[in-house]
């Protein structure tokens, strides 16, 4: 039980939205400010945080009374005038993930997702399956569940219900991972992204080991080791290629919509219709099944559900159809993730006419080349690719790689990729460019707005461009 008021700066963001409608609904006084509502942006998303009763204040500082506890997104400087205003007042001041780990930590039962990719999928998968089987979890997402979204509730990020039974993913590109103690710890796998190899493994183990349970994709070589360094009776593994797994996927079909294979545990064999595609979508099933069946959850209780899993918001989203082009929004950024889109889609027939917008200049300073690997590896070649700017919200960062650079070495791998910075000019080229049978994927993160340029494709290509 939250017993202070609780401002939120930056409250608009993927991760602080959920969280602070979880706090409101729970009875607490709730108010915020981010940046994004002082320069415009996103208007309908600031709306529906009003329309929960939560009141937001420009990010001067003006919202900050005494007695109320801080708590500021990673995006949230100790310059901005809420931080000050607050340090002035002596509040207590935490971030997203130490205020979330409070919340977690104080269940009673509890499963924390985490690993570089699939992790916002896997948590949306055990909340829908708990839900489902009637089990009323409190969920913390940092994207929009589909199944959970109404006419009243658009931005479905957070599912309210027992705060006894909490299901969050957190985070390990801040190190605050460390921060967690769930029942249940779940890792779907580990490559670069935000931090380097050596330190990423010393955090996953440390994650793993502070948890009763730990829920392993032992088809992940990193993750696999990693499993050498928890107590044996604290293992439950998953994965379609390894003997030593305790929930095993076999037969795996891929269809153009979905996934079907079987599942054996405890003896006995199930079969999965998942309705998201992807190999990914199948390991990210085994995940969300076994650590449903560490909560007590039957195995064919989980299958049947998750057959009505309806997937997340910018996870490979068909945005709409015209001219006979499909236009797709996903949220892919990192090389793994964006293997995985590419080649759930290079399954499927049809040219593929790409925007990536990189999420920005410090990711492709540390994992540029890997990007460029990953993105060549997966295009055909009659697929073309084009790159605007790196998401820029300010601040100081070395702008010497931009996607000019990322552009020429794609091209080093003899792929067509074309820098051209102002995202509205790619939207022109891609509209001249598309033909019937085209898909045009549009990826990247940490940008609200990429799905509203999505749509607006779609509207084009409806009317000839």
């Amino acid at each position: 039980m939250i017993d202070s008021p609780v401002f939120f700066s930056g409250i608009g963001g993927s991760g602080m939205l959920p969280l602070a409608s979880i706090v409101r609904a729970g009875g607490a006084k709730v108010s915020g400010s981010d940046r994004s509502l002082d320069a415009g942006r996103t208007p309908h998303k600031f709306d529906y945080l009003r329309s929960l009763g939560i009141q937001l204040f420009p990010q001067d500082g003006s919202g900050l009374q005494p007695g109320m506890t801080l708590v500021t997104s990673a995006a949230v400087e100790a310059t901005v005038p809420d931080v000050v205003r607050a340090k002035e007042l002596g509040l207590t001041h935490l971030t997203r993930p130490e205020f979330l780990a409070r919340l977690l930590n104080s269940a009673q039962r509890s499963v924390a997702v985490g690993g570089t990719s699939g992790k916002s999928t896997v948590t949306g998968m055990i909340g829908w399956i708990l839900h489902a089987c009637h089990r009323q979890p409190t969920v913390m997402n940092g994207a929009v569940m589909k199944n959970f979204v109404t006419p009243s509730a658009p931005f479905a990020s957070a599912l309210v219900g027992d705060a006894e039974l909490f299901v969050s993913e957190v985070d390990e590109s801040d190190g605050s991972i460390a921060l967690y103690r769930p029942e249940i710890a779940v890792l779907t796998n580990i490559s670069l992204d935000h931090k380097e190899m050596d330190e990423l493994r010393q955090l996953f183990a440390h994650f793993l080991n502070a948890a009763r349970k730990a829920v392993l994709n032992l088809d992940d070589p990193e993750t696999r080791a990693l499993s050498d360094t928890v107590p044996r009776d604290k293992v439950l593994g998953y994965g379609f290629d390894s003997p030593a797994a305790d929930v095993m996927g076999k037969d795996l079909q891929l269809e153009p919509q979905g996934v079907r294979f079987g599942l054996e545990a405890e003896g006995s064999r199930h079969e999965v219709q998942l309705g998201v595609p992807g190999r990914h979508n199948a390991s990210n099933a085994l995940a969300a099944i076994t650590a449903a069946r560490a909560l007590g959850v039957r195995v064919e209780d989980a299958v049947t559900a998750i057959a009505r899993f309806d997937g997340l918001r910018r996870r490979l989203e068909i945005v709409g159809e015209a001219g006979g082009v499909t236009v797709i929004d996903d949220f892919a950024h990192n090389p793994d993730k964006i293997a995985a889109t590419l080649a759930t889609l290079r399954a499927q027939p049809g040219r593929l006419l790409i925007m990536f917008q990189p999420h920005g200049y410090g990711p492709l300073a540390k994992m540029g080349e890997a990007l460029a690997e990953s993105l060549a590896d997966g295009m055909a070649p009659d697929d073309r690719l084009y790159l605007p700017d790196p998401v820029y919200q300010g601040g100081t960062v070395d702008k010497g790689r931009g996607s000019d650079w990322l552009s020429g070495e794609i091209g080093r791998h003899n792929r067509r990729a074309e820098h051209i910075a102002e995202r509205s000019a790619i939207g022109t080229a891609l509209v001249a460019e598309a033909r019937s049978g085209d898909r045009i994927l549009i990826m990247g993160a940490r940008d609200d707005t990429l799905i509203d340029f999505a749509r607006d494709l779609v509207d084009r290509l409806g009317v000839g461009g």
